[in-house]
C-alpha cells in the first residue's frame, strides 16, 4: 500500500510551476518561486526516502532471504498510462535499501530474471499459459484446474524459484 506521495502533492506543483512561468526571467520573484518548487520536489522526495527506508528495515527484520524479480523499471517508466506511477514508487533506491540492510544483518537478497514468467506459470503443476496478457489478473489453469490471482501466483514463483537458485 504505497502512499503515492507524488500524486499528492502534484496539484500543489503544478500551481507552484504555474506561478513560475508568469514570473519575468531573473526577478526576485522568480528566484523565490523557484525555491518553493525545489522544497516540494525534497518534500516528496524525503517522503519517499522514509517510508522505504522503514519499509525495507522492517522486511529486514523480519526475513533471512529476501527474493524480488530483477524489473527494468526505467523502461516501464516510459508507460503512456504507469510511467508517473512506476517512477513515484522509488524500485531502484527501495533495492538498494533492502540490499544493504540484509547484507549489514548477515541476510541475502536474490534477484530472479526478469525474463522468468512467474505470472504464467502454475505453482501447482508448473504449467507455463501462454495466452495470459497484461490485463487478465486471475486465470485458471488448464491442466489441473486451479484458480490464480495473479500477483499471488507470481509471488510463490518468485519465492520457489529463489529457493531453487539457493539450493
Amino acid at each position: 500500500k504505497y502512499p503515492r506521495y507524488f500524486r499528492q502533492m502534484q496539484n500543489k506543483l503544478a500551481k507552484e510551476q504555474r506561478k513560475l512561468s508568469r514570473c519575468k526571467n531573473g526577478s526576485n520573484n522568480r528566484n523565490k518561486q523557484k525555491i518553493k518548487i525545489a522544497k516540494i520536489h525534497e518534500k516528496i522526495a524525503n517522503q519517499r526516502k522514509d517510508f522505504l527506508h522503514k519499509l525495507s528495515n522492517q522486511i529486514a527484520n523480519d526475513y533471512d532471504i529476501v527474493c524480488i524479480e530483477d524489473l527494468n523499471m526505467k523502461e516501464m517508466g516510459q508507460s503512456l498510462k504507469l510511467g508517473k506511477s512506476v517512477t513515484d514508487n522509488g524500485w531502484g533506491m527501495f533495492t538498494t535499501f533492502l540490499k544493504y540492510k540484509l547484507e549489514d544483518r548477515g541476510k541475502s537478497l536474490l534477484k530472479i530474471d526478469k525474463w522468468y514468467p512467474s505470472s504464467k506459470t502454475c505453482n501447482v503443476c508448473g504449467t507455463i499459459n501462454t495466452e495470459l496478457t497484461l490485463k487478465d489478473r486471475e486465470w485458471t489453469c488448464n491442466c489441473c484446474g486451479t484458480h490464480h490471482d495473479r500477483d499471488w501466483n507470481a509471488a510463490i514463483n518468485i519465492r520457489n524459484e529463489g529457493l531453487r537458485m539457493l539450493a
